[in-house]
């Protein structure tokens, strides 16, 4: 059961690295092409029309929200929050299963 366990424990592991690399992939492919179309819009009308910061703005929201799911920044709904309401959960029933 140990190892079990442990397999576990090293599997949650990596999936977090995983993600946290596809994060920081994401980062860099979104500054790579974010300043290749800075240097497109002010090579074509010297940033009269900035058009470039409707993509960053869009591509920013994606990756904020990839950002909070990698880090579990939210404090709603987080891990512990799920894991929290499951015990809960299962405590009532457990307390109603008792009086039947």
């Amino acid at each position: 059961m140990e190892t079990s366990e442990k397999d576990n424990k090293y599997f949650r592991a990596k999936d977090k690295v995983e993600a946290i690399k596809k994060f920081y992939t994401s980062l860099l492919s979104y500054i790579f092409f974010i300043g290749l179309l800075a240097g497109i819009n002010y090579w074509t009308d010297e940033w009269r029309y900035p058009w470039f910061l409707w993509a960053a703005f869009g591509w920013g929201i994606g990756l904020v929200f990839q950002a909070i799911k990698t880090f579990s920044l939210s404090p709603f709904f987080g891990r512990d929050w799920e894991e929290r309401k499951i015990k809960e959960y299962m405590h009532k029933d457990e307390k109603q299963q008792r009086w039947k």
